[in-house]
């Protein structure tokens, strides 16, 4: 993580605005320049800008004000803590634009053309549409089903090959346990035949 605070403009805006820190101590924190931070007090710069507490953000405490304000020479420090986005297997949801959201149904039928062994649930959560719609595209009661046109969602970006392939694999884990079960469930009934 750089030193600069989130949103360095808007934080600049509220030390300016709430304590008595000097404009080059702000700037130095806020990675801006000094003149920035000058205009910013006479309302030249940053108009419209809504400032941001970095007290409340926990990249500042008031202790740490407070000392500086005191010293003049003595530079604020941002908080070490380290915001963590997102968790090795943390899956992160990606915005489609609108351009591609009319697409979704359209990949839908290409996964279950291709990929007829993952479950609608499945498909639904890759692609990011509902159930009911992957499987009334399976039924082909779907309301548009004439007008689709099967499309690689990988292609297009709605997910990465390594989410298609974690899916595909789990499919069929499911399936060779549900074969394993059903054999199971066979030999148990040809027991009781013979028996």
């Amino acid at each position: 993580m750089s030193n600069a605070p989130l949103m360095p403009m808007a934080t600049a805006v509220w030390l300016v605005e709430n304590t008595t820190l000097t404009f080059k101590q702000i700037a130095n924190f806020c990675n801006l320049h000094e003149v920035e931070i000058q205009g910013i007090a006479d309302g030249e710069v940053a108009k419209g800008i809504k400032a941001y507490n970095p007290i409340i953000s926990g990249q500042l405490s008031r202790e740490e004000i407070e000392l500086s304000s005191k010293d003049e020479n003595r530079p604020l420090e941002i908080k070490d803590t380290d915001i963590e986005i997102s968790s090795v297997g943390e899956k992160i949801k990606k915005y489609v634009p609108l351009s591609k959201r009319q697409d979704k149904p359209d990949s839908a039928l290409w996964l279950l053309k291709h990929h007829p062994q993952l479950k609608d649930s499945q498909i639904a959560k890759l692609i990011g549409i509902t159930k009911n719609s992957v499987t009334s595209i399976r039924n082909k009661s779907y309301w548009n089903y004439n007008n689709l046109n099967p499309k690689d969602p990988v292609a297009m970006s709605l997910f990465s090959q390594k989410n298609l392939i974690e899916a595909i694999e789990k499919a069929e884990r499911r399936i060779k346990r549900e074969k394993k079960e059903k054999e199971k469930k066979t030999s148990n009934i040809n027991k009781k035949i013979y028996v």
